[in-house]
């Protein structure tokens, strides 16, 4: 049996309708929280999780300033203040940097870094007046290591991390923390935008990635889930502008 440690808690996942977003949001109905289910349009996907998770749609786009805020607003208005943000929602393209297309090299960092930062700004009031709240950013491996032919991906995670950093310097005098989750290759619908660069399969893409991890498997998105989960709960406070590496072992520490 699932504890219940969220009980009673309002929580809005970014880009929650499928893959990763969508298994944090399960998770943490099943801890008991109250989920808004974010993506960019109210449709089937995103009816389906909010159904799965008894919880509330949210749709927003997270490069759009205007229908962030006015998504939040509402939010708090039927809800009350969000005490759990998980930040998700992502955009990724893949191209040789002198090929890419500046549009698109601004929407990776648009709906990745940018989003993430209005969606901080829409919930940290209502955070402040309930006197703490926690916030988990989602970024990448690739915004640690780097990753050819995706370097406005990898740039706008990297970016992710330093944003994590310094909030969570500044928000955790006000009880309220900031810490990030950088998954590794995980079984999300984005692996299919790995394969179509190297030119194979989905099947051969898997393969190709599990070679590469200790663990040999890539990884599922209740593994990030889970972790995110923990950086939820309320009480855990040491945890101040931390990056949680869920990897299987393709990055590791060093002393």
């Amino acid at each position: 049996m699932t504890a219940r440690l969220h009980d009673g808690r309002t929580a809005v996942v970014t880009g929650a309708t499928q893959g990763i977003g969508r298994a944090i949001a399960r998770r943490l109905a099943d801890e008991g929280a109250r989920v808004g289910v974010n993506g960019r349009i109210d449709n089937e996907a995103m009816r389906a999780v909010v159904a799965e998770t008894a919880g509330f749609a949210v749709p927003a786009d997270m490069a759009d300033g205007p229908s962030v805020r006015s998504a939040f607003a509402r939010v708090e208005e039927e809800y009350g203040a969000v005490e759990v943000l998980v930040c998700n929602a992502a955009y990724m393209s893949m191209s040789p940097l002198l090929d890419h297309d500046p549009a698109d090299w601004w929407r990776n960092l648009d709906t990745n870094l940018t989003g993430t930062f209005r969606a901080i700004q829409a919930v940290l009031p209502g955070m402040r007046r309930r006197g703490g709240g926690h916030i988990v950013i989602i970024t990448s491996e690739w915004g640690v290591v780097g990753w050819p032919n995706a370097t406005a991906y990898s740039s706008s995670k990297a970016g992710l991390i330093a944003l994590t950093k310094s909030l969570g310097r500044e928000l955790a005098p006000e009880n309220i923390t900031v810490n990030a989750v950088a998954p590794g290759i995980t079984d999300t619908p984005q692996l299919q935008v790995d394969a179509d660069d190297a030119g194979l399969t989905l099947a051969e893409m898997h393969a190709r990635y599990a070679e590469e991890i200790p663990a040999r498997r890539i990884g599922a998105p209740e593994d990030i889930a889970a972790a995110v989960a923990l950086l939820c709960r309320p009480g855990l406070r040491a945890f101040v502008g931390q990056t949680i590496s869920v990897n299987g072992g393709s990055t590791r520490a060093r002393a």
